[in-house]
């Protein structure tokens, strides 16, 4: 049997008819949606990883090659003697403002600045006409009182002889005997006012007090002059031998011993050298400056040195301890101290608190903070921070950041 063919396939078409579809349920859908943001939330995550890992290794990189490279070598060891040069001030032996005592108008002068004098010498002349003239009354006085004391003292001897025979009564003689006790006391009391006035009629001369240089005059002739310390005549200074005075640090305060032979230099003495003697100490360490003020006296009796000038003062004194040498660009400078930076766990800056000796420019001598097996960082940047990785370069080695 053979199948013929429809005919009229149009009208058999319009009688077919789309198979029915399930609808699809809620729980699927969900799960789907679920599904699909799942997969975006990873998708999300690989990108932040990714973006975070990048950033990580860029701040990484970007550490590295900020860390500054430094040059490290170990500090040399110092001497065990110090030799060290401290600033001293240069001052007379004695020093002295020479001022009057007298009061009147100065009628000569004898000496000018730069004069040397010997003790004794006579300086200066003040003319005091109220004090001769009181003077001279005071010695009047004085005859005044002699007589009545005189008068007194026989009136008193009569009665006292009267008394013994009844003649005088002894009312009247107790009154003498006090009346020529009082008249004697008032002699004393003029003799003691002329002499007073003697001294200060002396004072019209000035004389100097010890061998010296005159090294100011502050007065002229005719000038007036007042007593006291108002006004100063003439300054004074000996300096046939000088003072150095030099604050020697703390640390060396128990080296050093009077008696001690220091070097001295001057600049304006440039090829020659001094040699004075500590001869005393404060005995005691200024809080502010913790230093010991010490005095160096030099012998001065050919004229060369000059009191206020600089000098520069040389000691030699046995170490304290052990000490290092290092570059003077080493130091760093910060508000809080002197530090070193030294280099510890291969690439870390470690910022030391120093205490420093012998600065000559070039080298520093260190008395503490470090140890000979440090690795001290030659020329440190201004900017090194504590704890802050480095490229360490030194002889014959090489490593990074990351200590490879």
């Amino acid at each position: 049997m053979t199948n013929q063919p429809n005919p009229n396939p149009q009208a058999a078409n319009e009688h077919e008819t789309a198979p029915e579809q399930q609808p699809i349920s809620p729980r699927k859908a969900l799960v789907g949606v679920a599904l699909v943001l799942i997969v975006l939330a990873v998708l999300a995550g690989i990108g932040i990883l990714r973006r975070w890992n990048a950033n990580k290794v860029l701040a990484d990189m970007t550490t590295q090659l900020a860390a500054p490279t430094v040059i490290v070598a170990a500090p040399k060891p110092g001497a065990p003697v110090d030799n060290f040069v401290l600033p001293g001030n240069v001052t007379s032996y004695t020093d002295s403002p020479i001022y009057a005592r007298t009061s009147g108008y100065l009628t000569r002068w004898y000496f000018d600045i730069g004069a040397r004098v010997k003790k004794g010498a006579l300086l200066a002349e003040i003319a005091t006409p109220e004090v001769d003239q009181q003077l001279a009354q005071a010695e009047a006085d004085v005859n005044t009182a002699q007589a009545n004391a005189n008068n007194a003292r026989i009136q008193a001897d009569r009665y006292t002889g009267l008394v013994q025979s009844n003649a005088v009564s002894r009312q009247d003689t107790d009154t003498f005997v006090n009346q020529a006790t009082s008249t004697a006391a008032q002699v004393r009391s003029a003799q003691a006012n002329v002499q007073r006035l003697h001294d200060l009629q002396s004072f019209e001369k000035v004389y100097a007090p010890f061998d010296g240089v005159i090294t100011a005059r502050n007065v002229d002739t005719g000038q007036l002059i007042d007593p006291g310390a108002g006004k100063e005549l003439f300054h004074l200074q000996a300096i046939q031998t000088l003072r150095v005075y030099a604050n020697l640090p703390q640390i060396y305060s128990a080296n050093v011993k009077r008696g001690t032979k220091i070097d001295l230099t001057f600049a304006e003495h440039a090829e020659k050298i001094y040699q004075g003697t500590l001869v005393r100490t404060a005995d005691a360490i200024d809080p502010a400056s913790r230093t010991l003020l010490v005095e160096v006296d030099v012998d001065n009796r050919a004229g060369e040195l000059l009191p206020g000038s600089l000098a520069q003062v040389h000691f030699k004194t046995p170490s304290a301890g052990p000490t290092y040498i290092v570059p003077a660009g080493a130091l760093i400078f910060r508000r809080e101290g002197l530090r070193l930076g030294v280099v510890v766990d291969g690439n870390k800056a470690h910022l030391v608190p120093v205490v420093i000796g012998e600065d000559d420019g070039a080298s520093v001598q260190i008395v503490s903070g470090i140890n000979g097996g440090d690795k001290v960082i030659q020329d440190p940047p201004d900017s090194l921070i504590e704890g802050e990785k480095v490229y360490v370069e030194s002889p014959g080695a090489k490593t990074d950041a990351g200590g490879k």
